[in-house]
């Protein structure tokens, strides 16, 4: 058996706040570290292979700083009849994102790495969720994004909050994988390294 994780501190490499909140649902104590990675596909790179990378850079990006830590990275990229789409940046960017997936179905590729950097192994999983957009009007979209204005976020909606009423509905495993973060893949990882859970000790 693997030596328990007990003593492995948690650090989110990420300064997202949805997926600091995503994380705080676990309850297990964490710290929060700034990856510096360029999140720009590469020529010929598939979005989901993007998201991989990404996670992967975004954690290993940590590893020299937290030596002993397990690090979690994840990257989410929206893939739209195969084009890699991030997060728009501004109302105009959104809106012709927006109007562009009325009526469409829209795959969101979230993925994730937990660098455990003092064994330096690396555990990953990709979460796919497949979102069918409703139809809304030009003003309605507009009207949306001035309501939330959810410019940081790929795909140009908050599926937890205003934006769920978008959707007309999703497949996918894992709701909070669409948020950001695969949370039910995380745990996943964790149980495999014997972290513990509810304030045991891990087994």
């Amino acid at each position: 058996m693997e030596p328990s994780a007990l003593h492995q501190p948690l650090i989110l490499a990420s300064t997202s706040p949805y997926r600091r909140e995503l994380l705080q649902k676990l309850r297990l104590p964490f710290e929060v570290g700034a990856p510096q990675v360029d999140e720009a596909p590469l020529p010929q790179e598939l979005p989901a292979q993007t998201a991989t990378r990404l996670a992967q850079l975004k954690a290993l990006a940590l590893a020299d700083r937290y030596p002993s830590h397990l690090i979690i990275g994840s990257d989410q990229v929206v893939n739209f009849k195969g084009q890699a789409l991030g997060k728009p940046g501004s109302h105009d960017k959104a809106l012709a994102q927006l109007l562009s997936f009325r009526g469409q179905c829209v795959t969101f590729h979230t993925a994730l790495c937990v660098w455990d950097a003092s064994r330096r192994q690396a555990h990953e999983a990709l979460a796919d969720t497949q979102v069918y957009f409703r139809h809304w009007s030009d003003a309605e979209l507009d009207a949306y994004l001035r309501l939330e204005q959810p410019y940081d976020c790929a795909g140009s909606a908050k599926s937890e909050g205003l934006g769920v009423a978008l959707i007309e509905r999703m497949q996918g495993d894992d709701p909070n994988a669409l948020m950001g973060l695969p949370l039910m893949a995380l745990v996943s990882i964790l149980r495999e390294l014997h972290y513990p859970f509810f304030g045991l000790p891990g087994n």
